[in-house]
């Protein structure tokens, strides 16, 4: 991989004398694939967060959450996922179709309190183009779970993977939660939780 990091991490580095430090954690732990413990580590996982930006540079950051192995990984430098029904503002859809660039950050709250960034270029594809990268999930399996079908996936070519240390990531404990994958019930969505309505700047 060369010369990762952006120019103005390496300016910064610079100005406040962390160039050595960041050599050092490039040369040990930033990868342009998914090495076999990152994709299994993936796999297991249950939410990522991810970050997008529009063509003027507008951010967005988002949470995505799914059964385990939700999101699929082809190979090492390909992962993709569903995006299951929302609201459908499509906010990190819009930005992807505007600008590639996505970032994901994967944390298991519950067991090894390790984030992994995985960086990279995003594309939007359907369900059908999906099915014929990997086997969506099983009809019978979505039905016990009470998950819709999605209309459409986010398929990542990875650019760079490495880890997020363990020292600031709190450990969680995982309580029972009925899921109710793509309801529009406003009280089990949350309903007007910070109450937006009528409020005025």
């Amino acid at each position: 991989m060369n010369h990762p990091g952006s120019e103005g991490e390496r300016e910064l580095q610079k100005k406040y004398n962390t160039s050595n430090s960041a050599n050092s954690f490039y040369n040990s732990q930033v990868l342009d694939f998914l090495n076999p413990e990152m994709q299994k580590f993936i796999e297991g996982q249950e939410m990522v967060f991810l970050s997008t930006a529009d063509s003027k540079g507008e951010c967005d950051a988002s949470f995505r959450a799914g059964p385990k192995s939700f999101i699929k990984v082809l190979d090492n430098k390909t992962l993709m996922f569903p995006e299951f029904k929302g609201n459908g503002v499509m906010a990190s859809l819009g930005n992807i179709s505007e600008n590639p660039k996505i970032g994901l950050m994967f944390i298991d709250f519950f067991q090894s309190s390790i984030g992994l960034h995985v960086n990279g270029k995003a594309e939007i594809i359907t369900e059908k183009e999906a099915s014929k990268l990997v086997n969506p999930l099983d009809k019978a399996e979505a039905e016990k779970d009470g998950q819709h079908k999605t209309k459409l996936w986010i398929k990542v070519a990875v650019e760079e993977a490495y880890i997020h240390c363990s020292k600031h990531i709190p450990r969680l404990q995982k309580k029972d939660k009925t899921i109710h994958w793509g309801t529009d019930d406003e009280k089990l969505k949350g309903g007007d939780f910070f109450n937006t309505k009528g409020c005025k700047s």
